[in-house]
Formats: C-alpha cells, sequence, structure tokens
C-alpha cells in the first residue's frame, strides 16, 4: 500500500468560532438575556423588592379590590389581627408585608419579626366599634409561618411594616 500524506481539513465549525470570537460572544449574551427574560416576573407582578404602582381607586360593581388568585406554592390563607387598625386602613390587596410581634414583659418590650414578604389578600372592612381591638387582614404565606403567625398573636401584640 502507497504512502499518503494526513488529510487536514480546513474551516471546520470550531475554527470558524474561533475566528468569530466577538459573533459567539454576542450570539451567547442574546441567547442568556432571552432565556432570562422567559424566567423573570410574569403579569403585574413586577420584580422582587421594587416598587410598583398601586391599583386604582375605582373598582369592580362589588366595590372591592380586585384579588389575583395566584399564591406562591405551598401558601395558606391567614386573618391576622393587627394592633393599630389604622395602619391595617392603609393596606390595600397584593400588599407586601413583614409582620412584627411585639411582646411586653417587665423588664420592657421584645419585638421579632414573624413573617417576612407576606402578601395581603384582603383587608376586611372594620366592625362599628371595635378600633380598640385593632384590625383584621388576610395574609397569603407559607403553612409553617402560618403557624408562627398564630402562636405569636395568642402573646403578643402584632404590628405590620409596608414593603
Amino acid at each position: 500500500m502507497p504512502r499518503f500524506d494526513p488529510v487536514r481539513v480546513r474551516g471546520g465549525r470550531v475554527g470558524r468560532l474561533v475566528r468569530n470570537r466577538r459573533r459567539a460572544l454576542a450570539v451567547g449574551l442574546a441567547v442568556t438575556a432571552t432565556a432570562l427574560v422567559a424566567a423573570g416576573p410574569r403579569g403585574s407582578e413586577g420584580a422582587r423588592g421594587h416598587p410598583r404602582a398601586q391599583p386604582p381607586a375605582h373598582t369592580a360593581v362589588s366595590g372591592e379590590q380586585p384579588v389575583r388568585t395566584r399564591r406562591a406554592v405551598g401558601a395558606v390563607t391567614a386573618p391576622v389581627r393587627i394592633a393599630d387598625a389604622a395602619t391595617v386602613r392603609l393596606l390595600r390587596p397584593g400588599d407586601r408585608v413583614d409582620v412584627i410581634a411585639a411582646e411586653e414583659t417587665v423588664s420592657g418590650g421584645d419585638a421579632r419579626v414573624v413573617a417576612r414578604g407576606a402578601r395581603v389578600t384582603k383587608v376586611p372592612e372594620p366592625l362599628e366599634g371595635a378600633s380598640d381591638a385593632g384590625a383584621l387582614v388576610v395574609l397569603s404565606v407559607p403553612r409553617a409561618t402560618a403557624a408562627r403567625l398564630a402562636g405569636a398573636s395568642a402573646t403578643a401584640r402584632l404590628a405590620v411594616t409596608l414593603w
């Protein structure tokens, strides 16, 4: 058998990518950006931690604020009595709040955050003459957080901070 020189192929795909590194980088960045946009927040939820516009004051026929029906996976609805009724009047469905439990002791008070980023699902109308007892707010929270809220409400006064 006669001896042949090795066969060399020029211009393969790898060679083209190496020669056109800028184009390959641009294509990679475009694919990454598309994937990030596709995986990002949907609808009017907005990015986490960013302020969003408040819903309009006018509502549907019933007079209540519309409530989004989507809840986080594993979330339950927890009614919580907040000590300051005036603070609850500032809340709207869809708002995010932190719930703080303030316990009064002889040596002072101790406050701790019981729930972080709880979504307000409903703010019921206050009862006549019940402003001394605080006001009710319905939150969507994970099941474990709902248990902590129930326990804290039995021993402490609850307050909210709006995100």
